[in-house]
């Protein structure tokens, strides 16, 4: 035996250990099958709104209902929940001991790993509430939550300066994510060294693609929250269902909004390469 092995390992060095175990990996790769789901779902219902099916929800409430219609509905909703949940403790176990690769210790990046873990975590709570039969949780219409959040908001003191920053802030996430999505920053996450050269290009469509159609949901609905906060009407705000209904509305009709909800499928495959290659 070596002479180290004997000495008790301290609760930290147990912790790391534990968050760097193949359990975490695996939860952390189920997560990103989840989203994949999720997105690629959401991504379908846009594109039958924009060819003229208007009686289902684009979000991820309309994705949920489309599962529960299925066989065995139920089950792969539990799943789908249980998956966030992983990828919400793979998040938690990054920001407590640092990502994989040379700025996974760096304070932004953990903290950035902290918000995504609440965002997980919430979003999984909400996923299994609707499995456990709580429809309004899971499935809620995402515009009417977001007209409900920002009405309280405005309530508050400051509240129009409050709504405005958040809008501000997803706005500028979503520009965020287009744009590290159009310089391929997904890269540095991505164990290319096991892809094929028609996988790597496959990846870098699906990865920009969808990227930007999904910056471009964010940032379009951040608009929607400050014109909010500007008119005082919290009717302006919109959730991923309505911000995409409005695409029709612009010159380029129904088109913009297949284009959009094609890429967002997109970025529901591109969720999958992440649980195939992601680096952990």
């Amino acid at each position: 035996m070596h002479p180290t092995s004997a000495i008790p390992l301290t609760g930290r060095a147990a912790a790391r250990r534990a968050a760097r175990s193949p359990a975490v990996r695996i939860a952390a790769r189920g997560g990103f099958v989840a989203r994949g789901v999720i997105y690629l779902l959401v991504g379908v219902l846009a594109l039958r709104i924009a060819f003229g099916d208007s009686g289902e929800q684009a979000d991820r409430g309309g994705a949920l209902a489309e599962i529960a219609a299925q066989p065995f509905g139920g089950v792969l909703i539990w799943a789908l929940g249980l998956g966030l949940a992983g990828m919400a403790l793979w998040r938690l176990s990054e920001a407590g001991f640092g990502a994989a690769g040379p700025d996974g210790h760096k304070t932004g990046t953990r903290l950035l790993s902290l918000a995504r873990a609440v965002f997980y975590a919430v979003v999984a709570f909400s996923v299994m509430s609707f499995a456990a039969g709580e429809k309004s949780s899971g499935s809620g219409a995402s515009d009417q939550q977001s007209r409900d959040a920002t009405a309280q908001a405005l309530g508050l003191p400051g509240g129009p300066w409050l709504v405005a920053a958040a809008g501000v802030g997803i706005a500028a996430a979503g520009a965020w994510i287009a744009v590290r999505a159009a310089l391929r920053k997904f890269h540095k996450h991505l164990d290319r060294s096991g892809m094929s050269a028609r996988q790597r290009r496959g990846v870098d469509v699906l990865g920009i693609t969808g990227g930007l159609a999904r910056g471009g949901v964010f940032a379009v609905a951040g608009v929607f929250v400050v014109k909010a906060a500007v008119t005082y009407d919290p009717d302006r705000a919109k959730g991923m269902d309505d911000t995409l209904r409005s695409f029709t509305d612009t010159s380029a009709g129904p088109w913009l909004l297949a284009a959009t909800a094609a890429g967002l499928a997109l970025f529901g495959l591109f969720s999958f390469t992440m649980a195939r290659w992601r680096t952990m």
